[in-house]
């Protein structure tokens, strides 16, 4: 399970604890389920990069990236308002190295994302010094415009119209990934589009790109060259083989089915075994992003989770400032409809333990302040 070395100690090792244990669901992650990865199709693909390329596969590369996996990408990326061509493409170590890379070339004073967001781009920002913030005020904004992490929802309209005033990062990790199928881009004004193959093939290959402004482009080359030379240029040739095999539009719909009814399987379970707590239904991608409406330590209840079997991501990790009620993401990526309920029934019991534990201890606090604050004839007689 993919973790950020940036979250809390306590939170880092119950996450990491949960994710050693064959017992536990596991409804944290964001992971993709390992049996919709296209295996046949990427084997093949590999031999036939090592037959036909030979050492060439295993040589460096430039910093740009494979010219055919590059050209496949900008034809993938292209939108009416935005013809690319492959000279355009950056490829990159994932979507994570897309994003710093931006952020290095923009140096924002202040970056705008929206009231949730992906943490790794929050921890990225602490590391680089730089401010987030989910108010309008910022010289660069961050986006997920088609579907978002962590409530699986489009970009609110409030905050896209806050984008047409600076630069714009726009990350489509979920954007192929809408229960509905819709492929168009939003349009963004001055864009630093970000795509990633992890949610859709497999995030092992860490295969991403980054398509700058133009103007931009030898900046980014420079700051990628310093960085680390160049992407994996086997896994940047065996991605253009697999892809100019696989039929990738028909393996997204297979993709968006599955996630789909995994999505329905999750709202589903979260109304019959927790009413109280809300959420909005997805539309694509991942996650729910439940609201319990109850405040409280979100530390204890992962523990109380991990008693039970099961984990999910605290909602603190998504947001710049602390919201007043206890948070939840539960990925529903990575796990069968039967185990999903069974992950949300243990839920469920831990709340249970939870909140009976912490009503326990809100009783005995108002016990002591009542006997503290008793008269002095009060406590003698």
């Amino acid at each position: 399970m993919k973790r950020c070395p940036t979250e809390p100690p306590a939170i880092d090792a119950l996450q990491r604890a949960c994710a050693a244990r064959a017992d536990v669901i596991g409804l944290a992650g964001g992971l993709p389920d390992p049996a919709l990865f296209p295996r046949a199709a990427m084997h093949a693909a590999m031999d036939a990069v090592v037959r036909a390329r030979g050492l060439g596969a295993f040589q460096y590369g430039w910093p740009e990236g494979d010219g055919r996996l590059r050209e496949w990408l900008a034809r993938r990326l292209s939108s009416p308002g935005r013809p690319l061509g492959a000279e355009d493409v950056v490829v990159t170590a994932g979507a994570q190295q897309a994003i710093a890379l931006a952020v290095d070339a923009l140096a924002p004073a202040r970056v705008g994302v929206g009231a949730a967001t992906y943490p790794a781009l929050l921890a990225l920002l602490r590391a680089r010094g730089v401010p987030a913030t989910d108010g309008p005020r910022a010289s660069v904004f961050y986006a997920m415009p088609e579907i978002g992490n962590p409530e699986g929802l489009p970009m609110d309209r409030g905050f896209a119209r806050a984008l047409g005033r600076a630069p714009a990062i726009a990350d489509g990790a979920y954007a192929e990934l809408r229960f509905d199928g819709a492929s168009a881009r939003a349009e963004l004004a001055r864009p630093w589009t970000v795509f990633t193959f992890a949610k859709t093939l497999c995030p092992g290959l860490r295969i991403g790109c980054l398509v700058p402004p133009r103007e931009r482009r030898a900046q980014v080359l420079r700051l990628k060259h310093v960085a680390d030379l160049q992407a994996s240029g086997l896994g940047q040739c065996m991605l253009a083989e697999l892809l100019a095999r696989l039929d990738y539009d028909e393996h997204l719909a297979r993709l968006r089915a599955v996630y789909a009814r995994r999505a329905e399987a999750l709202a589903d379970s979260l109304r019959r075994h927790l009413p109280s707590w809300s959420f909005r239904e997805p539309a694509g991608g991942f996650s729910i992003f439940v609201d319990t409406h109850e405040p409280g330590d979100d530390v204890a209840l992962l523990a109380a989770a991990s008693a039970q079997g099961v984990s999910f991501d605290p909602g603190r990790l998504f947001r710049v400032r602390p919201h007043e009620t206890l948070e939840l993401r539960l990925c529903f990526s990575n796990a069968s409809e039967r185990r999903i309920d069974q992950g949300v029934a243990r839920l469920a019991r831990a709340w249970t333990a939870f909140t009976s534990r912490a009503r326990a201890a809100d009783a005995r606090r108002r016990c002591r302040a009542r006997r503290t604050t008793r008269p002095p004839s009060a406590r003698s007689s």
